[in-house]
């Protein structure tokens, strides 16, 4: 079944309810146990209904300060990877764009540094600079992967990734750099460059929620536009489609997009090349039902990510990142594979 936009219907209610039960497995796992029933008893007791909560003060701070915050953080940062990598994709016409490949996440890693060692010279609250520090780093780092695999290495695949992998590695090596002028706030970087939602509370929710509603609701729009750059630059003009304008405001919507995520989750690799390729596979080639899917199942995705990242070794916690490049490296491999064999 499907909606009047093409939209598998099906497929986004199964990506609603697997989204639910991963939030809902989020903030029951921990060293203190809470039981998934008692945490919806809670919740429900908050909305103006007449349900009583079962939990005592003391458990439902722990849900609504600690456990909730970062588990809706996870389904946000991951639904904005996942959306941006999709979008990436698409307007590259390249199964290999990630915002991780692309440069971007390096440039907002680059830019959200330079605002937590330099912000407190410009800004009483330097930490409201991250993400539009983050976002123009981002731009730049997709910008120039683009440009130099166009046009020293032909535009193809092979040359988009090598040009982001060389993009990616200066940007990584000036970010270095700028660690170095901010030695005391070395811990608080690199603990942030590997990546984790456990530093995170509602402050930094409400602080990337302008950025990522922006974000999401362009490219959610973008869809139809995709399908038709699909096409061909040619097709899409005589349909009255400026191609480069959408690329313009695709590539802004999803280095938008990136830049919230990365300015308070730090690096997480792979989160925008694994998602869509598994929803492009499930939904077919179209974006007006890939990126809407794919919001949902990166959302979902991220917070199982977290539980296993904050789990496997408790009570030590390992940095999401690492966890996601043990999933992502091998998919990538294997999207590299098929792609070679292909021709692209």
């Amino acid at each position: 079944m499907r909606g009047a936009v093409g939209l598998p219907v099906a497929w986004f209610a199964g990506g609603l309810a697997v989204l639910a039960a991963a939030v809902l497995l989020g903030v029951s796992a921990g060293a203190a146990s809470l039981s998934a029933v008692d945490i919806a008893r809670h919740l429900l007791s908050l909305l103006p209904l007449d349900v009583r909560s079962p939990l005592s003060d003391r458990q439902a701070a722990l849900l609504v300060e600690l456990r909730l915050p970062r588990v809706v953080m996870g389904a946000v940062v991951g639904a904005l990877l996942a959306t941006a990598g999709g979008a990436y994709q698409g307007v590259f016409r390249n199964p290999l764009a990630d915002p991780y490949l692309l440069g971007a996440a390096s440039g907002a890693g680059l830019g959200a540094t330079m605002v937590i060692v330099f912000g407190q010279q410009f800004s009483d609250s330097p930490r409201a600079l991250v993400p539009a520090a983050a976002f123009l780093g981002a731009l730049l780092g997709v910008a120039a992967a683009y440009l130099l695999g166009s046009t020293a290495g032909g535009g193809g695949t092979a040359s988009l990734v090598l040009a982001g992998v060389a993009v990616s590695s200066f940007l990584s090596a000036a970010q270095t750099l700028v660690q170095q002028m901010g030695v005391d706030q070395l811990q608080r970087i690199f603990a942030w460059l590997m990546g984790g939602l456990g530093r995170g509370g509602w402050d930094d929710v409400r602080l990337i929620a302008p950025y990522a509603v922006a974000g999401l609701v362009v490219l959610l729009a973008s869809g139809y536009l995709l399908d038709m750059l699909s096409l061909g630059d040619d097709k899409a003009v005589s349909l009255g489609l400026n191609p480069a304008a959408v690329r313009i405001v695709v590539i802004s919507a999803a280095s938008l997009a990136t830049a919230a995520a990365v300015s308070v989750s730090g690096l997480i690799g792979f989160v925008g090349i694994v998602v869509p390729h598994i929803v492009r596979r499930l939904v077919g080639s179209s974006y007006r039902a890939i990126l809407p899917v794919t919001v949902l199942f990166g959302g979902a995705f991220l917070v199982l990510v977290d539980i296993v990242a904050r789990t496997l070794i408790a009570p030590a916690e390992l940095p999401i990142g690492v966890v996601t490049a043990f999933l992502g490296a091998p998919f990538f491999v294997l999207i590299l594979r098929t792609t070679r064999h292909r021709g692209i």
